[in-house]
């Protein structure tokens, strides 16, 4: 059985920041990356951010680039997604997503950026 569990979401003025927080636990190994996922009503799902488990490279949306920084504690089995200067257009539920050969996925956390 494996966890995702994502935290940290909430409700956030227009240029603030918010920082989510991803746990992996359970019969989980050999990780291969940890990723975010964003959806918005009406909307598909859209990726967001990717961390590499072992080498710690990283890759970014367009639409987050420069704004948003993954990071990661292999040791917790952790990801963090550190997001700042938020748009209105960043309201969705962010989803975590855990690849080791499987393909795992968190139950969301609401983020909401009012203008």
């Amino acid at each position: 059985q494996v966890q995702v569990v994502e935290s940290g979401g909430g409700l956030v003025q227009a240029g603030g920041s918010l920082r989510l927080s991803c746990a992996a636990s359970g019969r989980i190994s050999s990780i291969v990356d940890m990723a975010w996922y964003r959806q918005s009503p009406g909307k598909e799902r859209e990726f967001v951010a990717r961390i590499t488990w072992s080498s710690g490279n990283t890759l970014y949306a367009d639409s987050v680039k420069g704004r948003v920084t993954i990071s990661r504690d292999n040791a917790k089995n952790t990801v963090y997604l550190q997001m700042n200067s938020l748009k209105p257009e960043d309201t969705a539920i962010y989803y975590c997503n855990v690849r080791n050969g499987y393909n795992y996925w968190g139950q969301g956390t609401q983020v909401t950026v009012s203008s």
